[in-house]
């Protein structure tokens, strides 16, 4: 088997892109909620909260972008900087030799395109329509559109799995370097902002409705926890072979040591404790170590009345101690497909400046949820090797990653 190596990264969300600006907004607690006035239209819904992107993308010749929607310009974004980070140029022959892929997701493509298809089937309109409707509407936009501007000749791997988009998309890249399909792989998951998510969790009653206080939610693990909020960003992660990085010369900033993904089998919307816990026991066997060496747990941490309580205790299970614990959600909302790859980029370089970010607006800990150490405050200082970050989807489906900090 092949070790797995990261060699760049980079994320593009609410609390910044650079990891100094991201780190210095984690440090002063910064919630990026806010109230979206423009959705006061939407009268039957009823959360009007939101954690947008607000910085703006670079500008890419058209030429690159036309066949982009806002998740596939976000990703390729997101993509784009993670291979500078690595010390690749876009025109590098390694990205053209057929041993690079690419696995990306999102939870489905761009929704204005989607509404370019409803103008025709509902309005007879087609005048909207063009050559490049289906291109930013279509799930596998992402990965797609990413290949193909970069000229990959290798895998191509969609992930379109909702919450875990971004988090399968990271593991069977793992995977496809470890087994020696390929040498490098770019591997993550976008997500635009859009009423209509927010829709989703709001017709599920999971949404959060404190409209005019936005800066106290979500509040993941608290006693008066009201639902989720809608974000949105990407984040992508540059994997690679080990020798093929050291023959590069490349900079390693960790190792990809463990995955594990399963599916419930029992409700799409009703998280499974037994299941999660089920993931997160794959990933520490796959790693070959044991659950006492993980420093840190990034919880995928929802601010829902069931997910947060299933997966504390499935956490317990697994762990069998208060292990350490915090949600970046409570930040930048819930970014969907990009969640995954957001949240593992930011937990590993946390582990590298060795101080993890507390979990902001958990004032009063629901005694429902299990009993861990969920980290509050000025956050914590916590010199660890290893860290594990997870995700739970709707369908039912799981995913536990665990990362190594490297050093030679």
């Amino acid at each position: 088997m092949k070790r797995v190596v990261i060699t760049g990264g980079s994320v593009i969300s609410a609390l910044g892109s650079e990891w100094n600006d991201i780190l210095k907004n984690l440090k002063s607690r910064k919630n990026c909620v806010r109230r979206m006035n423009d959705w006061d239209k939407y009268t039957r819904m009823n959360t009007r909260l939101a954690a947008p992107v607000d910085s703006a993308l670079p500008d890419y010749p058209r030429k690159i972008i036309r066949g982009l929607g806002r998740v596939a310009q976000l990703a390729f974004a997101s993509a784009d900087k993670a291979l500078s980070d690595a010390g690749i140029s876009r025109n590098d022959q390694m990205l053209k030799n057929g041993r690079c892929g690419v696995a990306y997701g999102s939870s489905m493509g761009s929704i204005d395109s989607l509404l370019d298809f409803y103008s025709m089937l509902i309005l007879n309109d087609n005048n909207r329509m063009n050559a490049t409707t289906y291109i930013k509407a279509m799930p596998q936009t992402c990965a797609a559109n990413i290949g193909v501007i970069l000229g990959l000749t290798g895998r191509i791997i969609t992930t379109n799995t909702a919450c875990t988009s971004g988090s399968q998309a990271i593991g069977f890249a793992y995977e496809t370097i470890k087994h020696g399909h390929q040498d490098l792989m770019l591997a993550g998951g976008a997500e635009e902002l859009s009423a209509a998510d927010a829709a989703v969790f709001d017709t599920l009653f999971a949404a959060s409705c404190k409209n005019e206080t936005p800066e106290k939610t979500p509040a993941a693990y608290d006693k008066k926890r009201d639902g989720l909020v809608v974000g949105e960003g990407a984040g992508t992660f540059i994997l690679e072979e080990y020798e093929h990085a050291k023959k590069r010369g490349a900079r390693i900033i960790a190792e990809v040591v463990g995955f594990g993904t399963n599916t419930d089998g029992s409700h799409i919307t009703q998280p499974n404790r037994s299941t999660m816990g089920v993931a997160m026991q794959l990933a520490l066997k796959d790693s070959n170590v044991d659950p006492s060496v993980i420093g840190y747990v990034n919880t995928h941490g929802t601010a829902t009345d069931a997910g947060d309580i299933a997966e504390s205790w499935a956490t317990v299970d697994v762990f069998q101690r208060k292990v350490p614990v915090s949600t970046l959600k409570n930040y930048i909302g819930h970014t969907l497909g990009a969640c995954g790859a957001i949240e593992a980029w930011i937990s590993i370089m946390m582990m590298k400046e060795k101080w993890f970010c507390p979990n902001i607006n958990l004032n009063d800990i629901d005694t429902s949820c299990g009993p861990l150490d969920y980290i509050i405050g000025e956050g914590r200082k916590i010199e660890t090797q290893y860290i594990m970050s997870n995700n739970f989807a709707f369908g039912g489906i799981n995913t536990s990653l665990i990362f190594k900090d490297y050093s030679e």
